[in-house]
């Protein structure tokens, strides 16, 4: 079997790679959440206030003060600022977009599943009430009960006159 050299102080090549001292460990959390309120600020009119100030003063500067020129008139390096700026504005606003979108499809998620539930609830509550109209339809009411009782109590107390009045003929015929 042919035996493995090392390349000078670098490691072997059959054994893998360990991690290096410095190891860079980005919290995707807590980065996101530093995207968000950078891209809240952004969209202020504060933001902009701070921003025409700078870009006053530096344009002003640059114009008049003749000791302190450091971006003559083209102004080259406010363009680099501005386009820096651009480059790093976009990716994270459309990274706090992208978060928002995906807090707002587990709410949606969490709303459709509450219409659900509460849908079938509702048809749940819709068959219990027309399974007790039946059942109530079915059963005698408290108004039918007492026209019955009125309706016999008038039959009752109509037939003993008819008995009396009939065995009043038979005994004296």
């Amino acid at each position: 079997m042919p035996e493995l050299r090392t390349l000078g102080s670098r490691r072997r090549l059959d054994q893998p790679r360990r991690p290096g001292r410095f190891r860079l460990s980005i919290d995707p959390e807590m980065f996101g959440r530093l995207s968000e309120r950078l891209a809240r600020f952004l969209g202020t009119g504060k933001f902009l206030f701070w921003q025409t100030l700078l870009v006053l003063v530096w344009i002003t500067l640059n114009l008049t003060a003749l000791s302190l020129r450091w971006d003559p008139y083209p102004f080259i390096l406010l363009n680099l600022a501005f386009s820096t700026q651009a480059a790093y504005a976009a990716p994270l606003i459309l990274l706090a977009q992208n978060r928002q979108d995906n807090r707002d499809r587990v709410s949606l998620e969490e709303d459709r599943a509450r219409a659900a539930r509460t849908k079938e609830d509702t048809e749940f509550l819709a068959r219990e009430l027309a399974a007790l109209r039946l059942a109530v339809g079915e059963v005698a009411t408290r108004d039918y009960l007492r026209g019955e009782l009125d309706r016999l109590r008038t039959d009752l107390n109509a037939k003993p006159r008819k008995a009396r009045s009939g065995a009043d003929s038979w005994v004296d015929g």
